[in-house]
C-alpha cells in the first residue's frame, strides 16, 4: 500500500533534493499539496505527483 503523505524526509528522497528545499516547498502558500496536521506539514503525494507535471516547461 502506498502512503497518501509524505513527511519532510520522505519528501526530499521522493524528489531528490535536501531538507531545507523540501520544507521551502511545503511552507510556500501557493502549492496545493501541503496538508498541516498539527504543527507538522505533510506533502499530499497525489497533488504532489499534478503539480509537479504542471511544473514541466515545453
Amino acid at each position: 500500500m502506498e502512503k497518501a503523505l509524505l513527511n519532510v524526509k520522505e519528501l526530499s528522497e521522493y524528489l531528490g533534493i535536501g531538507d531545507t528545499k523540501a520544507r521551502e516547498l511545503l511552507h510556500n502558500p501557493y502549492n496545493n499539496f501541503t496538508v498541516k496536521i498539527g504543527n507538522r506539514l505533510y506533502a499530499h503525494k497525489a497533488r504532489l505527483d499534478k503539480w509537479l507535471n504542471n511544473q514541466v516547461v515545453e
